[in-house]
């Protein structure tokens, strides 16, 4: 910060001091959490769909007013320079932050389905760089594991491990990482998603049963992407407001998350489909169906009863459960994916790779993070302390980027069996 011009100075500080404004009262729109559904209503839907009486989910939502948030958020996003890198994250920031308060406010109403498609997009966009749809991806990926045998899958991936035994293994894995108890994990019974993370915590759905692979995948996703970036946020001087999950963010930290299970090794074609059912269910909802033919599907594609509960409940987050309504965040793992996957081919090529390594520096999206990079290099921003291990080794991520930009070029289509007897 010295290193900068008096005029320099003075516009960081103005940022900063909106920027704290905006916290402040960000603080308050727990979007995911408002907008949950109560713990309980699986047991009586359960046996109710046993019997064959299943009813729809009737959710009476909290009544919210952030009418005070909104003109403060506002403000904010007046006040700042549109021309600066900080003022247009702080404009961006404070929209997105403005919509999921006027989502919490229309809980329960169809409303809420066209203030998540501003925030999280619908399954029928298409990929970055042009591509198929969401949609299509995910109806990609389901059917390439409807194909695969489970004989393939080792002892390993097939027996089921307790919540409450994973947790031991998880905060084994985490104290040897940080070399002391810096992150905890905690059992939650009123949990939706199998597992949640923050900053210092990261909590698993205790009714859950998990595999070896839901292991590495939720030390890769949740505690190294999440929750580092989490911490990593709460460190920068200038912009506190990178260590909340903002909203506009959702899409690149989903994606950098399920980059970070792919390039580690530690995603399962299982793992893909349960995303892609997510996303092709969405797409259901919206198209007219209702919470007992989406809980069907779960139950069709092969998931338990509970899982299929807790699957379709996170598609009617917030919205009727009648049908033509949905909670769109599911859409954006894919879309993320690609996203960050595509970004992380772009920084090797343009000889960036320390752009990745900033991402870790708080929860921001591919965008800031260019936007950042003056601010970066100047001392404004602080790189990230926490940094999982696959991001520190440039020259074992750089040799997988580069083999994947040069076999990106063979066509697949054009190759036939005859071809692979030339290789050897």
């Amino acid at each position: 910060m010295s290193l900068l011009s008096p005029s320099l100075h003075s516009e960081i500080q103005h940022h900063a001091a909106l920027d704290a404004r905006m916290v402040r009262v960000a603080r308050g729109i727990k979007l995911l959490t408002m907008a949950s559904w109560p713990s309980g209503l699986e047991v009586q839907f359960l046996a109710d769909y046993a019997r064959g009486t299943a009813q729809l989910p009737v959710i009476e939502y909290p009544k919210y007013d952030f009418s005070e948030t909104r003109r403060e958020l506002e403000a904010v996003a007046a006040e700042a320079d549109p021309d600066h890198p900080l003022g247009e994250y702080l404009i961006e920031s404070a929209h997105s932050w403005g919509v999921a308060a006027q989502l919490l406010e229309s809980l329960g109403s169809t409303e809420v389905t066209a203030y998540s498609v501003q925030l999280f997009g619908k399954p029928d966009a298409p990929l970055p760089g042009r591509g198929p749809s969401t949609r299509e991806a995910a109806n990609h990926f389901i059917s390439i594991a409807n194909e695969l045998d489970r004989e393939l899958m080792s002892p390993a991936e097939t027996v089921e491990i307790s919540a409450t035994a994973l947790s031991l293994q998880l905060q084994r894995d985490l104290d040897d990482y940080f070399d002391a108890r810096v992150i905890e994990v905690v059992l939650d019974p009123d949990l939706i998603a199998k597992a949640a993370a923050g900053a210092t915590r990261i909590r698993l759905r205790s009714s859950a049963a998990f595999s070896d692979y839901d292991r590495h995948q939720l030390l890769q996703h949740e505690a190294f992407v999440h929750s580092l970036t989490a911490l990593n946020g709460r460190e920068q001087p200038v912009l506190p407001s990178l260590a909340l999950s903002s909203p506009r963010t959702t899409a690149t930290q989903e994606g950098l998350a399920t980059f970070a299970e792919q390039i580690t090794g530690s995603i399962d074609i299982g793992r893909m489909k349960r995303l892609s059912l997510r996303i092709d269910a969405v797409a259901m909802a919206l198209d007219g169906a209702d919470f007992i033919q989406v809980f069907r599907y779960f139950i069709d594609a092969g998931q338990s009863p509970a899982d299929s509960f807790a699957s379709a409940q996170r598609v009617f987050r917030g919205v009727p459960t009648s049908g033509g309504s949905a909670f769109t965040k599911d859409a954006v793992y894919l879309r993320g994916l690609v996203g960050v996957h595509t970004f992380f081919r772009w920084a090797l090529r343009q000889q960036k790779l320390h752009l990745c390594r900033w991402l870790f520096a708080g929860k921001m999206t591919l965008g800031d993070v260019q936007r950042f990079e003056p601010l970066f290099d100047s001392g404004v921003l602080a790189p990230a302390r926490w940094m999982p291990p696959w991001i520190t080794r440039a020259n074992g991520l750089a040799g997988m980027l580069a083999f994947s930009l040069f076999a990106n070029r063979i066509r697949l289509d054009q190759m036939a069996e005859g071809d692979f007897s030339e290789i050897g």
